[in-house]
């Protein structure tokens, strides 16, 4: 157990080494900040660090650089998350008033954002489902025989595929038709559009068979695209910044793995009941990210998994801004979902 002294000296030699990437030594605290301690009494108490497992020292340097044992202190029990200043929330406000659209573009802009204001890699797994509800169905002519069907949803995205026109039927009965299953499905979230309801639709257009196999097999694409979790990466050429992957082939290996959809998948579902969670070095699963850190946050919607973003970037973290950005985040897109659902 450590007394408050040696927890102060161990928070701001993190902090110190956070900032400048450069190993600490006992005159650096001294003389930097105003603890009323000798360099030596310091020198002294980060020996004591060094011994409980707390400090490390690289082979060519006299001074100290925390350890994953350090690191793991300070998010539990030393870190100050600090509040963002208001030119960092006008940045994040602008930017998604700029870029919202589609469900997509939100995420993806979700990504982009937390990359720029962390500096390090970013991750959003999306369950595209969120709130997605079935708006309306059009059919466009392109010839006499053929017209492009096309079904939107809510969040702006669309579906569409090319059917072929049933002889004879005239461009105000496909409106017609557009018309009545539309009213039939207009405001269901796509995900409980059943095999019944279906069925019913297949009632209600029972002039076509063939019509009827396109616009089901259309409703069941876009049903089960919004069901698939999608993943967005954000900022993976901020790893070639960072001192610690000055070396290519560590930046190949977990560039490898940020390239594996399933993977990140993988790596990010495995946090999605915990709410804020910090793992650190060897605690990651997969052995090409065991020297990094990875802040992850899962927001919900209604008692719903929306999604899981996370920072994936060196132990030595930014941590306190990182879960500040996050958390900004997490409650501007919670209150940008809950206004676009109250429509």
């Amino acid at each position: 157990m450590l007394n408050d002294r040696k927890k102060k000296i161990l928070q701001l030699i993190i902090e110190d080494y956070i900032s400048t990437a450069e190993p600490v030594g006992s005159r650096t605290i001294a003389r930097k900040y105003d603890l009323g301690l000798s360099p030596a009494t310091i020198r002294n108490e980060m020996s004591d660090l060094e011994l409980l497992g707390y400090l490390e020292q690289p082979h060519t340097s006299a001074g100290r650089v925390p350890s994953a044992q350090a690191y793991r202190l300070y998010v539990d029990s030393l870190i100050e998350p600090g509040a963002l200043t208001d030119n960092e929330r006008a940045l994040i406000n602008g930017w998604f008033n700029e870029r919202r659209r589609s469900l997509d573009e939100i995420f993806q802009s979700t990504a982009k954002i937390l990359s720029r204001m962390t500096q390090n890699v970013s991750m959003v797994l999306a369950n595209r489902d969120a709130g997605a509800r079935f708006r309306y169905m059009k059919f466009l002519p392109l010839d006499e025989h053929h017209a492009i069907l096309c079904i939107i949803t809510d969040d702006g995205n669309v579906d569409n595929c090319v059917v072929e026109i049933p002889l004879g039927m005239r461009p105000e009965e496909l409106d017609y038709l557009a018309g009545k299953v539309s009213r039939l499905l207009e405001g269901r979230e796509l995900a409980d559009i059943s095999e019944e309801l279906l069925a019913v639709v297949h009632s209600n257009i029972s002039e076509d068979k063939l019509l009827f196999t396109s616009l089901v097999q259309s409703i069941r694409r876009l049903r089960n695209k919004h069901m698939e979790q999608k993943v967005f990466l954000g900022g993976t050429k901020q790893l070639l910044n960072q001192p610690e992957f000055r070396d290519v082939e560590r930046v190949r290996n977990l560039l490898g793995i940020l390239e594996e959809e399933r993977v990140v998948r993988d790596l990010l579902k495995s946090g999605e009941d915990s709410g804020l969670k910090i793992t650190i070095g060897s605690e990651n699963k997969f052995s090409g990210i065991q020297d990094c850190s990875m802040v992850q946050a899962t927001y919900r919607l209604n008692g719903k998994i929306v999604g899981t973003m996370a920072v994936l970037g060196p132990t030595r973290m930014e941590y306190g801004k990182v879960i500040s950005v996050m958390d900004y985040l997490h409650k501007y897109l919670k209150t940008m979902f809950e206004h676009e659902n109250s429509k």
